[in-house]
This record gives structure tokens, sequence and C-alpha cells, in this order.
């Protein structure tokens, strides 16, 4: 709590909420959590300095995909674990376009996943900085708000069910590691044709 109210807190907020939307694997969640327990009157200002921190990262992540995936994006994608969901998230997002993306970016899905992903297979810029900004908004933002309205009372559950608190996030971002193969199914129970795909398809 002492650190999140540092001075210099929102610009570790942004630093890491950049790095996590390209390829840092913990998320910025807790810090956010904590900087608004510790100052539950600037927690709009914490959350929107989340979202466009974040949105930025992505762009980068955009980048790498785009320009430098062979070279450091590939390699990148190896150390996370995330090589093999690389071809069923290009097939979401050439399927589902923004819809994909706005999902990677309000859930626990691996957002960096997404953000190389979209850049290497050349989505449209202007349509995943705007599901990017959406979704990314989402999380962050709803967080900002419920502290700058219930501030007090929030901290106070927060303070007795930290534990229980803390639980349900890691699996929350456990299972968002996993998510991703998930999406999509079919009404009748089948899997989506993306959950199949093992390599990437030409465009």
């Amino acid at each position: 709590m002492d650190k999140a109210a540092h001075p210099h807190a929102q610009g570790w907020l942004a630093f890491f909420c950049f790095i996590e939307s390209s390829f840092f694997p913990i998320p910025p969640h807790p810090l956010l959590g904590l900087m608004c327990l510790a100052e539950p009157k600037k927690a709009i200002r914490f959350a929107a300095i989340a979202t466009i921190a974040s949105v930025l990262g992505g762009l980068f992540g955009y980048t790498i995909g785009y320009f430098l995936y062979e070279t450091v994006g590939e390699w990148m994608l190896g150390v996370l674990g995330l090589s093999e969901s690389f071809p069923v998230a290009a097939c979401y997002i050439r399927e589902q376009g923004a819809a994909a993306v706005f999902l990677a970016a309000g859930t626990p899905i691996p957002f960096k996943l997404m953000t190389i992903t979209a850049g290497f297979i050349e989505m449209n810029i202007v349509t995943f900085t705007l599901a990017a900004l959406a979704g990314r908004a989402l999380i962050f933002m709803v967080v900002g708000i419920l502290f700058q309205v219930f501030g007090a009372p929030i901290k106070r559950i927060i303070d007795k069910y930290l534990g229980t608190v803390t639980t349900i996030f890691v699996v929350l971002v456990v299972a968002g590691f996993v998510a991703i193969t998930q999406l999509g199914g079919s009404d009748d129970g089948e899997p989506h044709k993306c959950d199949q795909v093992t390599e990437i398809s030409p465009a």
C-alpha cells in the first residue's frame, strides 16, 4: 500500500501496463488495484493511465508482429509458452476481427498474444487500436469507477477478503492462458474450426 501511494507509482503503473501488452508475463492489475485502494479519489485517473499505456503497449506488440516477428516475436511467444496458441489466435482474428481483439483486451486471455498476432497478419491498425482501447477501458475503467464511487467500502471488503480475491485473480489469469483455445465453440458443442489450427494459413 505504501509503494502504491509512492510519487512514482503512476509511472510504474504506465510502464507495467505498456510492457504487459507486448511481452511482459505479469499483469498490471494488482498494482492498479493497490493504487486505487491507497488513493480511491484518484482511481479513475489511475485507470485512465493504465488504459492508455496498455493500448500503446499493444501497438508496440503490433509493431513487433508486423516488422520483427521472425527475429523477435516468434522467440518471445516461445518464451511465454504461447507458440502453439499463435496460429489459433491468428485464425480467430481473421474470423472475428475486432471482436477477437476486444475479447482478449477485456479478459484474462493473454493480450500480448493477440497484439503480436494482429501485427503479424497485418490487421487494420485503426480497427485494432479501437478494439484494444474498448477492451482495455472495460477492465481498467470499471475498476477505477468502482473505487472512485465506492472507495471506502470496497477497501474494507478487499482488506477482509484479500486472500480470497488474490486466489480468484490467479485462477482467472491461469485460465486466460488456456481460454484462447476455447473461444467460439459451435452451438452444438463442436469445437470451433480455429481450435484445430496448428499452423498459419495464407491470408
